[in-house]
């Protein structure tokens, strides 16, 4: 009970964020708590740290590519000629939007979709002189997609980087299972999101309110890099990864190369374009702190037996088969996820089929798998369930589009649980075709 009313409190705060304090230091204010009442020991903090620091760097890396392709102008000429491919047309518009959300997702995170693109569709849609409702249902759409497809690489999603280190799945093997599973989760997304919104569409819309794509690039040096740096970028993930490269390592670096290209170091600084240092200081320091503090936090509640009531469960779901563990878990990850935020959600989820043991390897697999769908997808039945959710809500308060919890899980209550039932379904469906894997 001490285990769990730390981590409600600090998952308060967190939510909160009293002035100054920021989620990193809400979180390391409850790891602290549970060192010093015992929760915790000195030895878990080593122990933790290896688990969380690879995730963290990552995120970190692709936020500052994404902030420097954003101020280059990179994602608004994307929008823009998506705005222009959908013709006029609004139901053309629609799903050109959501692909968009799912692609950006899947290269720089469910955050940097958040983070990057509700800005520029809530403009490009204020431009187009969108009625409140006719935005709120592209809103709404992208918001969801930026979740339900981060899915497909390990860099997509914090959650993907924990579990799959945690479990040493290699980037080409976890892109071979989850890659069909994403493209799937992305047809569900649109079709539900499709049913839920298409009647707040408008028919049309007139395309000379748009200016051209080529007047939103601000540094032409960063466009032309972006798209050979991604190219190289996934290329080294598949195969420096599987030799053992931490994905951070290789993240890093290609953030150091467009550090390098946008504050023109090979030139003293002449002719930069983009504010290297003012993009260095928005950056999301404080989710190292957050990361640490927070996963402190939970393995408290590991230590205090958590995670051994749901790895019997878990055992009781493997014995009914690889439906009921599939759907059970994914279910379950979803549910906790939605309550306690998904990166803890996923950490308690982990070490609880770590700790499961005794049951077969394919069913194992397909819990590890599930466990990072139902921590993906689960968090859209509720405001608090990711950080994304959180961004993207604190975005649109700034633009004047306050959308309350009510409202939100109204909609998510509704949209979520036939994507997840169809992702994990296809899961099920197509890992035995890949073949399962050994895992830890």
């Amino acid at each position: 009970m001490l285990a769990f009313a730390i981590f409600l409190v600090t998952l308060i705060f967190v939510i909160w964020q009293p002035r100054g304090l920021g989620i990193g230091w809400s979180a390391m204010g409850g790891a602290a708590l549970a060192l010093l009442t015992g929760v915790i020991t000195r030895a878990d903090v080593p122990v933790v740290w290896h688990i969380v620091w690879d995730a963290t760097f990552t995120f970190l890396g692709l936020i500052i590519i994404s902030l420097l392709l954003d101020e280059a102008g990179f994602f608004q000429w994307a929008a823009l000629h998506i705005a222009r491919w959908g013709g006029g047309r609004g139901r053309r518009l629609f799903p050109l939007v959501v692909v968009l959300g799912g692609a950006i997702s899947a290269f720089f995170a469910n955050d940097g979709a958040a983070l990057l693109l509700t800005p520029i569709v809530v403009a490009i849609l204020l431009r187009l002189e969108f009625s409140p409702a006719q935005t709120l249902a592209f809103v709404f759409a992208t918001g969801f997609v930026a979740d339900t497809t981060s899915l497909p690489f390990i860099i997509s999603n914090l959650v993907n980087i924990l579990s799959a280190n945690y479990f040493a799945i290699t980037f080409d093997r976890y892109a071979l299972v989850m890659v069909p599973v994403d493209i799937l989760s992305l047809l569900a997304t649109l079709a539900v999101v499709w049913v839920y919104f298409i009647h707040a569409v408008p028919n049309e819309y007139d395309l000379g309110k748009l200016e051209q794509p080529a007047h939103a690039i601000r540094d032409p040096l960063i466009f032309r890099a972006a798209f050979p740096l991604l190219a190289a970028l996934l290329l080294a993930y598949f195969i420096l990864a599987p030799m053992g490269m931490p994905v951070s390592i290789v993240t890093g670096a290609g953030a150091l190369v467009l550090l390098a290209l946008a504050g023109r170091w090979f030139s003293g600084g002449r002719g930069a374009v983009v504010p290297v240092l003012r993009v260095l200081r928005d950056a999301p320091w404080q989710i190292v702190i957050f990361s640490l503090g927070m996963y402190l936090v939970v393995y408290g509640l590991s230590n205090a037996g958590l995670t051994h009531a749901l790895a019997v469960g878990l055992l009781w779901l493997s014995s009914h088969g690889v439906w009921a563990a599939t759907l059970g878990t994914g279910f379950g990850a979803a549910a906790l996820s939605s309550v306690m935020n998904n990166m803890p959600g996923v950490l308690i989820g982990t070490l609880a089929i770590a700790q499961a043991h005794g049951m077969p390897a394919a069913t194992r697999e397909l819990m590890i798998y599930a466990n990072i769908i139902g921590c993906d997808l689960g968090p859209k039945f509720t405001p608090i369930g990711s950080l994304a959710t959180l961004i993207w809500l604190n975005i649109l308060s700034r633009k004047g589009i306050n959308i309350g919890w009510g409202q939100y899980m109204r909609v998510g209550l509704i949209i979520t649980p036939p994507v997840l039932l169809v992702v994990l379904a296809a899961l099920v469906l197509w890992l035995p075709f890949v073949g399962a894997a050994t895992v830890p």
